[in-house]
């Protein structure tokens, strides 16, 4: 059977690319009522999304810097959605 690897959409930003590769990592998810993004806490996850990363920077974005701006976004994203109740 031949198998093929998804391709990834387009990404405008170096922000928006990195809140994909958290996605895809499963690091982050997005509230269902309200569409804020939501750090799950995981830290498997957060693995995964630093790996892929190092291994899959965005044409022109060193690993470095792609690996920082993963981290920059995961450090603005808080665990509850500001718009539920407590």
């Amino acid at each position: 059977m031949l198998m093929t690897k998804e391709r990834r959409p387009a990404i405008r930003t170096l922000r928006g690319w990195a809140i994909g590769v958290l996605q895809e990592a499963g690091a982050i998810r997005e509230c269902e009522e309200h569409g804020w993004m939501q750090d799950r806490a995981d830290p498997h996850a957060r693995e995964r999304a630093f790996d892929l990363a190092r291994r899959e920077p965005p044409p022109g974005v060193s690993p470095a810097d792609a690996v920082a701006e993963v981290r920059d976004v995961l450090n603005s994203i808080g665990d509850t959605c500001p718009e539920c109740p407590n």
